[in-house]
């Protein structure tokens, strides 16, 4: 039995992939970007007001934490989402295709009852 301790930075939580799950293809171009860009050792995940659907998804490499932020392994990535952003997105879905049309990372989002074709934006 291994006794990993994970240290968190000040004021943020450890989530789970019951709120975000990144594919084994997802977690591997995150790992990959990382590795080539070195943008920062987190994948923050935001939902933002926007896009055609009223909500639209957001992501960004970042080394920097704030307090609140939610904290989950998966597909050996490291997920930051805030607290409010954590609302929309429990049960998320994160995959990657390198298809030449419609690839890039896609949300499989339980919540939405509506997307856009594009993928990037949604409602409740």
């Amino acid at each position: 039995m291994s006794d990993t301790t994970i240290t968190l930075p000040e004021g943020v939580r450890l989530g789970n992939e019951n709120l975000v799950q990144l594919t084994p293809a997802a977690g591997e171009k995150a790992r990959a970007l990382i590795a080539r860009d070195q943008p920062g050792e987190f994948l923050r995940v935001a939902i933002a007001g926007g896009g055609c659907n009223g909500l639209s998804y957001k992501m960004r490499f970042t080394n920097e934490t704030k307090r609140g932020d939610i904290l989950v392994s998966s597909a050996g990535a490291q997920v930051l989402v805030d607290s409010k952003s954590a609302l929309y997105l429990k049960g998320t879905v994160l995959d990657y295709s390198n298809n030449m049309i419609g690839g890039g990372f896609k949300f499989t989002n339980p919540n939405a009852k509506a997307s856009c074709s594009c993928g990037e934006s949604f409602n409740l």
